[in-house]
């Protein structure tokens, strides 16, 4: 029997939810040694455990048990992120030629969402086969966005791959933008940074941004600077090149928080690899594979060891490394970067699979 012939095991239990006022649940997947923890606090992805190359399980997310923690500095930790996923320049949006005021989150644009965002909701969850569907209601006007829509996010395990798809329609013109926000330290949650991890990426150009970390305008090739990972790197190699006195995308944020453009993939095609992580110590790889035209890498620059983790150690920076599937930050302002409409009639959809594996 194959990896991917292993059944997966589904089981729902309670989750602790001191602090939020309301029942939260935990869903475990189960295929063989891969296991994966789903809670409905933000549609998130709260735990994925995988062998290393001798086959000794570790936990490989940041992550937390303290509510409080996740509706605070842990807010982002693996959960579902909407309705539009990183930044939206000026808290604006245009559609039909009507202007959107949205609810900004600080230094002049709409993060994430918005301040009350999908992260911090509690989702409606059930049983699907190989996994469990999460749905949530976003009513027109929520956070300033037009049109009500309902979301739904299916997490299904087998073998060694988990699969995280979206789909989502509206009421009234909007604009969607899906992503998953887990932060990857394949050496084990707690086990230090992961500068020395080897990251590939299979794009040839990513989008610069200014102070507010916005794109600016046009793509920007990646080759001869410190965002070329076309071929395998140390993530800590590319941010000492671009150190204090290095490239100027990288002084402003200490590390990378970038979107790079991925290889065309085809149209309504299954999902295509955008990028490989490797932990050279444990052997553990993890290739994303995904059907969105963007990944938004952010290397946990602003970490301060507020959160502590299951392991007993505080995540400071470069604790994890986030690999966001997604479509261009700012994309409702540059109409040369693929659309993120969606429109009555019209079903959105994303599908990204993450497959563990090992190297020797």
């Amino acid at each position: 029997m194959t990896a991917s012939d292993l059944p997966t095991e589904v089981h729902r239990a309670p989750f602790d939810h001191s602090g939020a006022g309301v029942g939260l649940e935990r869903w475990t997947l189960r295929s063989g040694p891969v296991e994966a923890t789903v809670i409905t606090l933000g549609a998130a992805l709260h735990t994925l455990t995988a062998p290393d190359r001798d086959g000794v399980p570790a936990q490989v997310l940041l992550t937390t048990d303290d509510v409080g923690l996740l509706l605070g500095p842990a807010r982002h930790y693996g959960v579902t992120v909407g309705r539009y996923a990183n930044r939206i320049a000026g808290s604006r949006i245009t559609l039909d030629g009507e202007e959107f005021a949205l609810l900004p989150t600080g230094h002049g644009v709409t993060l994430h969402g918005g301040p009350d965002s999908f992260s911090h909701r509690v989702w409606a969850a059930e049983e699907i086969p190989g996994g469990v569907r999460m749905h949530l209601h976003s009513p027109d006007g929520d956070q300033g966005f037009p049109g009500a829509l309902d979301v739904w996010a299916d997490f299904t395990l087998h073998g060694s791959e988990l699969a995280i798809s979206y789909r989502a329609v509206t009421t009234r013109p909007t604009v969607v933008n899906l992503t998953n926000h887990a932060y990857f330290n394949l050496a084990g949650e707690g086990s230090g940074d992961v500068l020395g991890h080897l990251l590939t990426l299979d794009a040839d150009q990513y989008t610069p941004v200014n102070e507010q970390q916005v794109p600016y305008g046009p793509y920007e090739p990646v080759a001869g600077t410190p965002f070329d990972f076309t071929t395998a790197r140390a993530i800590g190699e590319g941010i000492a090149a671009g150190g204090a006195e290095g490239h100027p995308q990288l002084k402003a944020s200490r590390g990378y928080d970038h979107n790079w453009v991925l290889r065309e993939r085809p149209a309504d095609g299954p999902p295509v690899r955008a990028a490989l992580l490797a932990d050279p110590g444990s052997g553990r790889t993890l290739e994303v594979l995904t059907t969105e035209p963007g990944l938004q890498v952010y290397t946990a620059n602003g970490f301060d060891g507020s959160v502590t983790g299951p392991s007993g150690a505080a995540h400071g920076p470069f604790a994890g490394v986030a690999l966001e599937t997604q479509h261009h930050p700012d994309s409702p302002h540059h109409p040369q970067y693929p659309s993120t409409e969606l429109r009555p009639g019209q079903e959105f959809r994303s599908t990204t699979v993450l497959r563990l594996g090992t190297a020797d």
